[in-house]
């Protein structure tokens, strides 16, 4: 095990057999049995360690809190590393099912909610959407979830028969046509040469990574996040480089620019130097391919036609949703917060965007995201304790 450093009370363990997997997992407030379990999903590029200031108050406030290191990154080990390995074993699907191999190890038949934080959004969403029974409750961080994609309806119903709906260009193509030729950032992770560009950064990994968490957090000063009224390709384009990027330019390059000042380094509270060493040494040991092939499957066709299986389904456990005021990840996907809030979730509590934190808001600004967090898991207590009578 590498010296991580965790706060007092948690403790790091790993779990053998996890549908593949050796999966480790950080954990709080485990001294005392029966406590309600809360499962917190990191997203990309974090690792459990992500979670650090949380784990504290949920364990303070009478929970089990436990953060798993998902598949693909940090201590986790069973995983295919090689640049063109078994992509499909990092579908939506089967990351939710390491979770449930996890609570099953841990003796858990169900969770009091499951907190996910961009990728980990996702994943936690679908963990709700499909199994309610164990994950109780939901909540979100940074993204969105508008629901499963929809399958095309009514498309025999012509009179001349089969009625199928034109071809809409996709983004990247719509993207790629405009004057200043741009790419979507989650397609380009999805690429063969993504790992490589950001493990290899000529600014060498930590800096890279400086100046990856610096421009996507509340201190970077071109943070103004809008709505976004039609979604076109134009008004997309208007999004920051480190979400719609150049066209052939890599993210290593595209975040270079906007490495923060040394006295800036020197005044980070949320990230300070030996907590983003945690991060460059997990990710020098296993590079990003693990985290990025999620998004070869998100992006492209693989495990598509499951998650289509739930199409219509909405998500009817309490839900909340948590974000920094300044992060544009909550309008990349154009209506999709709107969308949420009025279709996704039937159960929905709240939408909290929290003032001075961008997209790491559970790192940014933890006071306040653990404040609304307990408040949330609080109500939601009530309401499954009287569902359950």
């Amino acid at each position: 095990m590498p010296d991580v450093p965790s706060p007092d009370g948690i403790r790091r363990r790993e779990l053998p057999g996890i549908n593949g997997l050796t999966v480790s997992v950080l954990e709080a407030g485990f001294e005392t049995a029966g406590r309600p379990a809360v499962l917190l999903l990191h997203g990309f590029p974090e690792i459990a360690y992500s979670w650090r200031r949380t784990m504290p108050a949920l364990a303070a406030a009478g929970y089990h809190a436990i953060a798993p290191d998902m598949r693909g990154y940090g201590d986790t080990t069973g995983w295919d590393a090689s640049p063109r390995g078994d992509a499909a074993s990092f579908r939506t699907h089967n990351q939710a099912r390491d979770l449930l191999g996890v609570l099953a190890a841990l003796g858990l038949r169900a969770v009091q909610a499951v907190v996910g934080h961009d990728v980990g959004s996702m994943v936690a969403a679908y963990c709700a959407l499909v199994r309610p029974d164990m994950f109780r409750s939901l909540v979100m961080s940074s993204f969105p979830f508008d629901g499963p994609p929809a399958v095309p309806f009514g498309t025999a119903l012509g009179p001349a028969g089969p009625n199928l709906p034109p071809r809409v260009p996709s983004l990247d193509e719509r993207l790629a046509l405009l004057p200043r030729p741009r790419q979507d950032s989650m397609a380009w992770f999805g690429t063969a040469g993504a790992n490589l560009d950001m493990l290899g950064a000529p600014q060498g990994l930590h800096a890279f990574l400086r100046a990856y968490f610096h421009v996507k957090s509340a201190d970077w000063p071109g943070n103004h996040p809008r709505p976004l009224a039609s979604g076109s390709a134009e008004e997309i384009a208007t999004l920051p480089t480190y979400y719609i990027m150049d066209q052939g330019t890599g993210m290593a390059a595209t975040v270079a620019p906007h490495m923060p000042s040394p006295a800036e380094i020197a005044a980070n509270r949320w990230l300070p130097e030996p907590d983003l060493a945690v991060y460059s040494s997990a990710f020098a040991r296993t590079g990003f391919q693990g985290g990025l092939d999620w998004f070869r499957c998100h992006a492209g066709p693989i495990g598509r036609g499951e998650i289509e299986l739930f199409a219509g389904r909405t998500i009817d456990v309490p839900a909340c949703f948590i974000a920094g005021a300044a992060d544009w990840g909550i309008h990349r996907k154009p209506g999709a917060l709107d969308r949420m809030r009025n279709a996704a979730c039937t159960r929905m509590d709240g939408v909290h965007l929290i003032d001075g934190a961008g997209h790491w808001v559970q790192q940014e600004q933890p006071e306040r995201f653990n404040t609304i967090l307990l408040d949330f898991l609080g109500r939601a207590r009530t309401a499954t304790r009287t569902a359950d009578r």
